[in-house]
């Protein structure tokens, strides 16, 4: 296909006349990074190119589901030979079966497997929305408890903000969301069981689940402390309860059964979120808990939930091929990728006495800007934020695609060989340089 010649920036200004803010999610618009984003026309591997022709080493992946690498030739060929049977029926499928087996064979720990049905949905947003929907009709309670920084999709009920006290319901988040819906959510500090069993004090006979990240990866890499998932469903289903454990971006990341299968403290969860990997790159999701609790949704129980493409074969086919050649081997390739990377940037920014800590869930990892690690949303705000936006432009300017935001987490894949580690190697003393030199803005 010829290209008619453009540049970033022109695509950028024809996208803002036809699309809000000329992006159809908020952080691709390079805000917080102060630059102009790049659009991109392909990708393989480690690499993706933009309209300008430029290649850079990628360390967003898709934010995710590209753990194989772009194009994996095993995933496209699944993706062309489903295409070819039909891009969808409206009804099911062979594979929607096959894939929700394998996902329950995988999510297995010491003989316990917590997904022994799965519903399939096209997004992320939708499984954590219907989990919810899932633990409000299965305890006939309304109240949910979520942390303060931990993003679960944009439901209205979700994007809810911390009231002034541990126990007060919550404020809307985002204009559009109703006050009464908003006070439905409980918004608590991460990390923090006094929180969470006070918060069950006041409103334990009224709380039907707490929903948490297994590893949280939106602001930027924060892990639990041990045993914090643990002692989290203990208190939940001490006051009966449920567990929502959010592996969106954890689930088949940090490990073949998620984060579920890396806690160094093994945790009951009830319903458990998955999206990007599970997809392979197409828009597909998905929730699993118990035979009992999954029953509870139409068509067999009372609660409702329907898409027109869930479980959309060509999803599917995606999802398949990229779980059923995530291997130990790749997961292998993956982690001496990430530790090699990680090593280097927090070298490269200690060198030029950038105060930084480096902070991993399996091979998540993300840089905070501050002496010591943050635990919960409240310190992680606290760091030098300012630093990160000179540090992207540099790497992006050295060929090196960052997540466009200090508050997410990088994403290696397999496909990252010793020439892409390199490459991002080599670029990372200029952007600790450029950190280093950054100047806050606000003093």
């Amino acid at each position: 296909m010829t290209m008619t010649p453009t540049t970033n920036a022109r695509e950028f200004e024809r996208a803002r006349h036809a699309m809000p803010g000329g992006v159809n999610s908020p952080v691709r618009a390079f805000g917080s990074v102060g630059t102009t984003p790049r659009f991109y026309v392909s990708a393989k591997g480690p690499r993706v190119t933009d309209v300008e022709g430029r290649e850079y080493v990628d360390l967003v992946g898709s934010w995710g589901p590209a753990i194989l690498g772009h194009a994996h030739p095993a995933v496209v060929e699944a993706v062309r030979e489903a295409a070819t049977h039909g891009l969808g029926f409206g009804a099911s499928t062979p594979g929607e079966t096959a894939l929700a087996e394998h996902v329950e064979a995988r999510i297995v720990r010491d003989g316990v497997r917590p997904v022994e049905k799965l519903r399939l949905v096209s997004t992320g947003t939708e499984a954590t929305m219907t989990a919810i929907r899932l633990a409000r009709g299965a305890t006939g309670r309304d109240l949910i408890v979520k942390f303060a920084g931990h993003y679960h999709g944009h439901s209205d009920g979700l994007l809810a903000e911390a009231g002034s006290g541990v126990a007060t319901l919550a404020m809307p988040g985002s204009a559009g969301v109703p006050a009464p819906i908003a006070a439905q959510t409980l918004v608590i500090a991460y990390n923090d069981l006094d929180a969470v069993r006070e918060v069950f004090a006041v409103h334990g006979a009224d709380i039907a689940a707490v929903i948490v990240e297994a590893a949280p990866a939106n602001m930027g890499i924060v892990p639990p402390r041990h045993g914090f998932n643990a002692a989290l469903a203990d208190i939940a289903h001490s006051h009966g309860a449920l567990l929502i454990v959010d592996e969106v971006l954890t689930g088949f990341r940090v490990g073949p059964a998620g984060w579920y299968g890396e806690d160094p403290v093994p945790f009951a969860a009830d319903l458990l979120t998955f999206g990007k990997v599970i997809g392979g790159g197409l828009p597909l999701a998905a929730l699993g808990g118990s035979t009992d609790i999954m029953n509870l949704l139409a068509p067999l129980g009372p609660v409702y939930q329907a898409g027109t493409l869930s479980g959309n074969p060509v999803a599917v086919a995606a999802g398949r091929a990229t779980l059923e050649n995530l291997d130990a081997a790749a997961y292998a390739r993956i982690e001496r990728a990430s530790t090699a990377i990680a090593d280097a940037a927090s070298a490269a920014l200690r060198a030029e006495g950038v105060t930084h800590v480096l902070q991993r869930s399996g091979s998540l990892f993300s840089f905070q800007f501050a002496a010591e690690a943050p635990y919960d949303y409240d310190t992680v705000k606290a760091q030098e934020g300012f630093r990160y936006p000179p540090f992207f432009r540099a790497m992006l300017e050295h060929g090196v695609s960052l997540p466009p935001s200090v508050f997410e987490a990088w994403f290696v894949s397999a496909s990252h060989d010793d020439g892409a580690v390199s490459q991002i190697l080599e670029a990372l003393p200029h952007a600790a340089r450029a950190a280093a030199a950054a100047v806050d803005p606000a003093a």
